[in-house]
C-alpha cells in the first residue's frame, strides 16, 4: 500500500468515526471531538466536505454553560437518503430513509404476491418507489429490498410462498427499473437490522421473529446479524415441532409455520383479515382467542429450540406478531419457561417490537443508510 493510500484510508476511517457519532447524536465540534478522540483542527478538516456537500449542517451557536458558544453539527434535513423495498407474501411497501434514522415516507398496500410472475413484481416495486421519491430532490443513496427467502450470491434460491421469483435477479432487475443500486437480503435479516440501527432497541443479542404465511426469525449475535454460511440461518418455519406432522410447503412434516403461520391463525379463527382478527380477539370470541393460543404454544416450542441453540437472552416479537402479542405472550411465554434449559436464570424475555409491521422494510433502508456511513466515500459519488 503506498502512503497515499494509507492515508486515504485513515482520512475514511476518521470520517466512518465522526458520522457513527452523529449518528448518535448532534454535536459541536469540541463534543465530537470528545467522543472521538480526534483532534478539533482533524475534525474541520472532515466536516468541511460533509457541510459543503449538503450532508451535515451547522446549527446556530448556542451557549452551555461557561465558554464559547457551541454549534452542533448535524445530518442536514435536506441530504441525501435511502430507500427500504419489501416485497411479501401479501403487501408491498416501501419507506425512505435519512442518516439520522428519521423516516420520511412510508407506504404499504395489500397485494397478493404468491403466484406474480417476478417482471410484474418488480414492475410494481418500482412504480411504488417511484411514487414515494417521487417530489423529493434529495440524493437517493440506494434500495435495500427486502425478501421472504433465502438470498444467496444476489439471487433468490428459495421463496416456498413465492416460487415465482426463485433464482429471480431481482437486484438488478430493480435497479435496471430505478437506475438505483439496489441490495437484496432476506427480510428477517433485515426486521432484525431495525433493532440494531441507528438505534439498539432489544440489546446487542436477540432474536427477532415475525410472520407472514411463513414465519421468519433474524438471530443477532454480539450487534451483528448471524446469516450463516449459505443464507439459511434463521429458518424458523421450518424447524420441526411435530415428526409426522402437517405437511409442509418445504417438503418436510411439523414444522412450525403450519401451525403458528398468520394464514393458519386466520384460518382456524375463521377471519380473512389480521385487522378483523384483532377485532374479534379483543372481544373474547372463543374461536379466535383458542387459535392464537394454540399457536402461541406452536411458536413457544420453535423459538424455544433457537434460544437453545443459540443462548440469546431476548425474543422480539414483529410484524402480524406484534399486532397479536397481547394475545399470543401467555401461551409463548409458558413454552419458553418450560422449554428453555436454566430458563429461570438466564432472565429470558419476550418483547413486542416497538416498529410493528414497518420493521422489515425500515430495515431495508438502514441497509443503505448503515453501508453509506460505514463506506462515507459513497456519500461523495
Amino acid at each position: 500500500m503506498t502512503t497515499v493510500d494509507h492515508l486515504r484510508q485513515v482520512r475514511l476511517g476518521n470520517l466512518r468515526t465522526v458520522l457513527l457519532a452523529l449518528v448518535d447524536r448532534p454535536g459541536s465540534r469540541a463534543d465530537l471531538a470528545a467522543r472521538t478522540g480526534l483532534t478539533k483542527a482533524t475534525l474541520s478538516n472532515l466536516t468541511e466536505p460533509l457541510l459543503a456537500g449538503g450532508i451535515l449542517v451547522e446549527e446556530p451557536a448556542t451557549l452551555v454553560g461557561m465558554g464559547r458558544p457551541s454549534k452542533p453539527l448535524r445530518f442536514h434535513p435536506a441530504g441525501p437518503v435511502a430507500v427500504g423495498a419489501e416485497i411479501n407474501v401479501s403487501h408491498l411497501a416501501v419507506e425512505t430513509l435519512g442518516l439520522d434514522g428519521e423516516t420520511l415516507e412510508r407506504r404499504l398496500v395489500p397485494a397478493d404476491m404468491r403466484r406474480t410472475p417476478a417482471d410484474e413484481v418488480l414492475d410494481r416495486i418500482a412504480g411504488l418507489i417511484r411514487e414515494v421519491t417521487g417530489g423529493s430532490e434529495r440524493r437517493l443513496l440506494g434500495v435495500g429490498l427486502a425478501i421472504p427467502g433465502v438470498v444467496h450470491d444476489g439471487a433468490i434460491v428459495r421463496a416456498p410462498n413465492l416460487p415465482e421469483l426463485v433464482g429471480a435477479r431481482l437486484a438488478e432487475g430493480l435497479g435496471e427499473r430505478t437506475g438505483l443500486d439496489v441490495q437484496l437480503d432476506n427480510e428477517a435479516n433485515l426486521a432484525a437490522l431495525a433493532h440494531l440501527w441507528p438505534r439498539h432497541l432489544a440489546g446487542e443479542d436477540f432474536v427477532h421473529v415475525t410472520a407472514d404465511v411463513g414465519i421468519g426469525a433474524g438471530i443477532v449475535l454480539n450487534g451483528e446479524v448471524y446469516r450463516g454460511v449459505s443464507g439459511f440461518a434463521g429458518e424458523l418455519g421450518h424447524v420441526v415441532i411435530e415428526r409426522n406432522g402437517i405437511r409442509c410447503t418445504c417438503g418436510s412434516r411439523g414444522c412450525v409455520e403450519r401451525y403458528a403461520g398468520l394464514d393458519v391463525i386466520l384460518r382456524e379463527a375463521g377471519r380473512r383479515r389480521l385487522d378483523s382478527l384483532r377485532r374479534v380477539l379483543e372481544a373474547g370470541d372463543p374461536k379466535a382467542v383458542e387459535a392464537v393460543r394454540k399457536a402461541g404454544e406452536a411458536l413457544g416450542v420453535g423459538i424455544a429450540t433457537l434460544m437453545n441453540l443459540f443462548d440469546v437472552p431476548t425474543v422480539v416479537l414483529g410484524g402480524s406478531y406484534a399486532v397479536l402479542y397481547d394475545h399470543l405472550r401467555e401461551a409463548v411465554q409458558s413454552e419458553m419457561d418450560g422449554r428453555v434449559l436454566a430458563g429461570g436464570e438466564r432472565h429470558t424475555r419476550l418483547l413486542a417490537s416497538p416498529l410493528g409491521e414497518f420493521a422489515v422494510v425500515r430495515g431495508a433502508a438502514g441497509l443503505i443508510t448503515r453501508r453509506a456511513v460505514q463506506q462515507p466515500e459513497r456519500l461523495f459519488v
